[in-house]
This record gives structure tokens, sequence and C-alpha cells, in this order.
């Protein structure tokens, strides 16, 4: 089962600890993740159910390629990283 960890700054907002889920996509992850904790639909995710711009999903390491249907897959021992975005200068 796969493991979603949210990054410090967005459990500030939603205190998420890491968990492991049934889930074949990202998005079967967050959509579980989401079932759980309501409230962290609208920080990760727009209106249409894409991944908002201010944030970044890497799994296992890699930033994933779908950012607007989350169809990038997980493998049983996956770890999907849910970050914010920095910019500035």
């Amino acid at each position: 089962m796969p493991t979603v960890i949210l990054a410090p700054n967005l459990r500030r907002h939603v205190d998420v600890p890491p968990t492991r889920l049934e889930a074949a996509s990202v998005k079967e992850a967050l959509d579980r993740m989401f079932e759980a904790h309501p409230r962290l639909r609208t920080y990760v995710v727009d209106e249409q159910g894409a991944l908002r711009k201010h944030l970044m999903v890497f799994v296992d390491g890699r930033r994933v390629g779908d950012r607007d249907r989350l169809s990038d897959p997980v493998g049983e021992a996956s770890e999907v990283h849910v970050f914010q975005a920095l910019t500035g200068g």
C-alpha cells in the first residue's frame, strides 16, 4: 500500500499524519485522503480536481507528470509526497 506524506507546511493547516492506503494512482491515493480528511481537498486540488498551481507531488522522488487528472501510477511500496511549491527571490 502506498504512503501519502504531506509536507509540514500543509500539515500546519490540516494535521494529517503519513497514511498508508490502497491506491493504484495518485488520484486514487489523494481521493482516499480527502475521504478521511475533507478539508485537505481545498488545499490540494482545484474545483476541477487538478493539482493546485502552488503544489508539487512526487511519487518515489519523481515529480508527477499529469497535474490535471493525477493519473500517474503508484506501487505497493510507493511514497507520495505533497509539497507546497515555493517561489520568490
